[in-house]
């Protein structure tokens, strides 16, 4: 942890003192492992990121905190923002999003895990009463498994090693499989482990033409897909879903400006508080935060600055 001057305010600025913050600890956990791609450093930059990879550096993207200074509008009022963890920051008021009403702000920490989930239930193309497997079940497979669970008739279950999950997954409305149980001949499929494991056990389960979602970042480390076997007779589509563009089918109308207040607004379910239930606080973070990228088992903390 490092100190820093009180920001300055620059026209057009507003200075926002956090409240929560949360840890994406699939991205977090590749950056502090210093293990972003040569290729990629641009593209994987935090859009208020202090500093180039690889680790150390000033780096996150999911921050709830007060306006202080700013338009008299905004002042008091809880607003999201892509910021790394900080516990007093400025930045142009374009950036921030306000909280909805009735959204609580710890809650909000979400924001941008949710709408990494939105863009993939686009990209899978899902449809009322489909098979849905999801492979998967840190924070963005459980909230791609929960928003699908929405969609009308369809059947959703999600798919980990960890027993641990299966509490989580059926508060948020799914059905919990472990991997040697795995249900097939799914219509959509989406896969967010990260391990050739889960990737493997989500081809597995598609059925004939389905769609896989490849939703995890593995960095520079290689895979070992099995793209052997049934992937050709069964005419398999493996495709990327990656939050930092608009699908296709959607961006001709769709900002992520407006994907990211949809996302926002999905928030006002108060089962989604099970996710960020666990807190640690900023003052710990340093001594912390180790264990917590590094834990396989559980849901990461929100980082408090009360």
């Amino acid at each position: 942890m490092k100190d820093a001057p009180e920001p300055a305010l620059n026209e057009g600025d507003i200075l926002v003192r956090t409240q929560w913050s949360g840890i994406s600890r699939g991205t977090e956990r590749l950056v502090f492992e210093g293990r972003v791609p040569a290729s990629e450093i641009g593209r994987m930059r935090a859009p208020l990121q202090e500093g180039c990879f690889p680790f150390p550096v000033k780096y996150g993207y999911c921050a709830v905190g007060i306006v202080e200074q700013g338009p008299s509008e905004l002042i008091g009022r809880s607003v999201f923002a892509l910021h790394p963890h900080q516990n007093l920051f400025a930045i142009p008021a374009s950036l921030a999003t306000p909280v909805p009403e009735g959204i609580p702000p710890r809650r909000a920490v979400l924001s941008a895990n949710l709408e990494t989930a939105l863009n993939a239930i686009w990209d899978g193309c899902c449809g009322p009463g489909d098979r849905i497997v999801v492979v998967g079940g840190g924070v963005v497979g459980l909230l791609t498994a929960y928003l699908a669970a929405r969609i009308p008739g369809t059947e959703v279950t999600l798919v980990d090693l960890e027993l641990g999950r299966r509490a989580f997954v059926e508060h948020l409305g799914a059905s919990f499989a472990e991997a040697d149980n795995a249900p097939g001949d799914a219509d959509v499929v989406f896969h967010s482990s990260a391990s050739a494991q889960g990737l493997n056990t989500a081809l597995a389960c598609a059925g004939f033409e389905a769609r896989v979602v490849e939703m995890s970042w593995y960095g520079s480390a290689a895979v070992d897909a099995s793209l052997g076997g049934a992937f050709h007779s069964q005419r398999l589509q493996l495709v990327s879903s990656q939050v930092g563009h608009v699908p296709s089918s959607r961006r001709a109308r769709w900002t992520t400006r407006r994907r990211l207040d949809a996302a926002m607004r999905l928030l006002d379910d108060p089962r989604l508080d099970i996710l960020v239930a666990e807190e640690v606080k900023f003052s710990a973070l340093p001594e912390a935060l180790h264990d917590i990228l590094c834990d396989a088992q559980g849901i990461p903390p929100v980082v408090t600055y009360s």
